[in-house]
């Protein structure tokens, strides 16, 4: 785990690991309005029915990060809403400060640890130790179970096989029954590195990740950067080593969600670094998200090379780009329409034969053109339009991902049973 360490300590030097938001670094806008939201998003329905079960046993939350960084757990936890809020509420997060007891988070890496305790040092229910748990689950037994044991960002394609079976058989022991497992992998079909994939899915499957993404194009190719080796996971291998941890554990852990996240968007599209195939599609939707810019949406049109020997993968992302562009295309050709200078353009029809979630979100991009493209104040096409894409272009992913390992992050959403 020492260049697992040094990786990090070199990140945290670049200052790009800083919270802040926009177009680059580890914060930024993909990362704040795709990547966290769509996380929230599919935990929103099991977190309730945890903080519910709480409640009712008069009891508070006690949550458990692992690989917690400078804090992202906790940020992003605690922001998930209760519900769609309506105009007039002001107050919709999940987790209040009064359903909260407890919150460890735990890592590796000793500078990002001191990052987490200077923006929370104040909280004292939040606390962050340091630890390594390719050991097994750093808790001791006298250490009551968590309802909520998290990973986030690939935490746990840092690990063998046999620590991944040790820590959950550790995790599914020390919970009580109910406690909510969160697993977070790289998935192993990620276009970003398409030249990386087997049709054998060999035990311990690994690549040599390098993070490239946290320096401008024009610094890398001088740069001696350090590697992680990294796992690569498809549903069915997280699916056979949660059941040789559940033997092992004489215990249920029972899976809820599997979720392909970053589809197209995630962090070594741009690069290049392991497909000279992929486009820089997240910085297009970065761009989208970026207040007072306004983006080249021909930069959006993806263009999917299949790869021989993968005919359920291909098949997915082939009706994955398609979907994409028609939203694309078709909010390119609303513009045109609702453009004072291309009025004889006629109004873009939606096909009956899309799918309905295809459907839907471009009818829902032409009610947003067409409420407020009259608007005279401010940049609406940057700061509204292109913004509401960003976000269309997110529940289609959300609704057409088949968790198959084809995201940047493979998301595992687990009960944990007695």
């Amino acid at each position: 785990m020492e260049r697992t360490k040094e990786v990090y300590r070199e990140a945290a030097r670049t200052g790009m690991y800083d919270k802040v938001t926009g177009l680059i670094g580890k914060y930024d806008n993909v990362r704040r309005y795709w990547e966290d939201e769509i996380t929230r998003i599919a935990l929103r329905p099991y977190l309730e029915k945890v903080i519910s079960s709480k409640i009712l046993d008069l009891e508070r939350l006690r949550i458990l990060d692992l690989g917690c960084g400078s804090g992202d757990g906790f940020e992003l936890l605690c922001e998930v809403n209760a519900r769609e809020p309506s105009l007039i509420d002001h107050e919709v997060n999940l987790i209040t400060p009064e359903i909260l007891g407890v919150y460890r988070g735990v890592d590796i890496s000793e500078i990002l640890l001191q990052q987490a305790r200077e923006l929370y040092g104040m909280n004292g229910k939040l606390k962050f130790d340091q630890g390594d748990f390719s050991k097994g689950l750093p808790v001791s037994n006298g250490n009551p179970p968590y309802d909520i044991y998290f990973t986030s960002y690939g935490t746990l394609s840092h690990l063998k096989d046999d620590e991944l079976v040790g820590l959950l058989t550790d995790i599914a022991r020390h919970a009580r029954d109910g406690s909510l497992l969160v697993c977070d992998w790289l998935g192993r079909y990620s276009y970003e590195w398409q030249e990386l994939w087997q049709v054998e899915e060999e035990s311990d499957y690994t690549m040599d990740y390098v993070v490239s993404y946290i320096y401008p194009e024009e610094d890398r190719a001088g740069k001696q950067l350090e590697h992680l080796t990294l796992r690569l996971m498809s549903t069915r291998e997280v699916n056979s080593l949660c059941e040789k941890a559940a033997r092992k554990a004489g215990l249920g852990i029972e899976l809820e969600l599997m979720l392909d996240r970053s589809v197209f968007v995630g962090r070594h599209m741009d690069t290049r670094d392991y497909n000279r195939y992929s486009q820089p599609l997240r910085t297009a939707v970065n761009s989208l998200f970026e207040t007072n810019v306004r983006t080249n949406l021909d930069t959006l049109i993806a263009d999917y090379h299949p790869l021989d020997g993968f005919d359920e993968v291909n098949a997915f992302y082939e009706r994955y780009q398609m979907s994409w562009n028609a939203l694309v295309q078709y909010t390119i050709d609303l513009l045109y329409h609702y453009d004072s200078q291309f009025r004889d353009n006629e109004l873009p029809e939606i096909p009956e034969s899309y799918p309905q979630i295809v459907c839907e979100m471009m009818m829902y991009i032409k009610n947003i053109v067409e409420s407020c493209h009259w608007i005279k104040v401010g940049d609406t096409r940057a700061n509204i339009i292109e913004p509401q894409l960003g976000y269309a272009l997110r529940e289609l992913e959300f609704k057409v991902q088949r968790g198959l390992g084809c995201g940047h992050g493979l998301v595992g959403i687990y009960k944990l049973r007695e």
